[in-house]
């Protein structure tokens, strides 16, 4: 613990209002700190440090272990798995990812591979909160108590997490079929008036050519989350994100916030960037094949200039138990984007289908006395 002590006084030291020695914390959308005890705002000093890609293949080979590391104190939640940074002076709190509670004592410190930069918060927990209340609305049979639950602006939770990005660009040699249509004139008869009548329509059919190609792709900034923790189908949905006013890492920025350490490390991101790009290469190969249908029968892709960045993006995140099930609802802290995981309320669907039974049964009974 002396370890963490010495981590966490040397980080709390850095974020001392100047002023009056308050604590520090980013306010969203600015470049500054502001001190909750006297308001002062104390400016962020901004690098010009131009972010760079990082060479993939250097970097497994024989850079990972000079790289410069960041030391985190982190907690990891016995419930879910997730392990994210403390906030500075806080003695407990609860994971943002499932609701339970998290104990500082069982923190440890940990040296991670520094990111490189990070989009900073751009909209506060009330902006967050409005976008999470008219995304609840459009849910149909939500819970009741869902709605009362939105009200509450401290149900959110601000925090950055982890992600990869990949540039490369690839080489692909294809083999597959190119499928063209064409049409024969076909002769049959039917009844008409109890008279058969002898009738041609066209049918159509498929002529297959084989073929054989080459193509290649430009990939930019391929995104991958590096955490195990989020429903990842639903972080996806939070996309686009403004990658093009990415800023330099700062500690400064996560102040106020927690963060998440990444569970998924820079070669595991790859493999799952390159399902991302396989996607867009089958789709670049059925262009090349062209025609009217296309058939692939193997692709054979190389991966060159391979580069990555560690960056972090922000969310606001809410766990919601409901019939002992976490639910979790996510917001984009650039652009307000919610998406997560909607309970369902049985008894409201329940009820609904007996006013829709209650219904057709009056239906039915005046239709009857007629």
């Amino acid at each position: 613990m002396e370890e963490l002590n010495q981590v966490e006084s040397a980080v709390n030291k850095e974020l001392k209002c100047k002023d009056c020695a308050g604590v520090l914390k980013y306010k969203p959308g600015t470049p500054s700190l502001v001190c909750e005890y006297c308001g002062a705002q104390n400016i962020i000093e901004a690098s010009q440090e131009k972010i760079v890609e990082i060479d993939f293949n250097d970097f497994i080979n024989n850079k990972f272990a000079s790289e410069e590391k960041i030391e985190v104190i982190t907690v990891r939640c016995d419930a879910c798995g997730a392990s994210t940074s403390l906030k500075p002076n806080v003695t407990s709190d609860q994971c943002p990812f499932c609701g339970n509670s998290l104990v500082v004592s069982s923190g440890s410190s940990n040296s991670l591979l520094k990111p490189k930069s990070l989009l900073p918060f751009k909209i506060d927990r009330n902006q967050a909160m409005e976008s999470f209340r008219t995304w609840i609305k459009k849910l149909w049979f939500a819970p009741s108590d869902l709605k009362s639950y939105a009200n509450n602006a401290d149900r959110l939770s601000g925090i950055y997490i982890p992600y990869w990005t990949y540039d490369s660009n690839t080489t692909s040699d294809y083999s597959g079929a190119r499928g063209e249509y064409y049409y024969v004139t076909e002769t049959y008869t039917e009844t008409e008036n109890g008279q058969q009548v002898t009738k041609t329509r066209q049918v159509k059919h498929t002529r297959w050519i084989p073929v054989s190609g080459h193509v290649s792709n430009n990939f930019d900034d391929i995104l991958v989350v590096a955490s195990k923790s989020l429903p990842e189908k639903y972080a996806n949905r939070l996309e686009p994100w403004d990658l093009e006013n990415l800023t330099n890492f700062n500690e400064s920025f996560l102040s106020g916030f927690q963060t998440e350490s990444y569970q998924v490390d820079v070669k595991d991101g790859f493999v799952k960037a390159k399902k991302i790009m396989d996607d867009e290469i089958n789709t670049t190969v059925k262009k090349n094949i062209g025609g009217d249908e296309q058939r692939i029968y193997s692709i054979n892709s190389k991966y060159n200039d391979i580069t990555f960045k560690h960056i972090l993006l922000p969310l606001w995140i809410s766990a919601y138990r409901y019939s002992e099930k976490v639910y979790r609802f996510l917001v984009n802290a650039r652009t307000g984007e919610v998406q997560g995981e909607r309970p369902y309320s049985w008894i409201k669907i329940a009820l609904f289908t007996l006013a829709i039974l209650a219904v057709g049964a009056v239906v039915v009974y005046f239709a009857t006395k007629k």
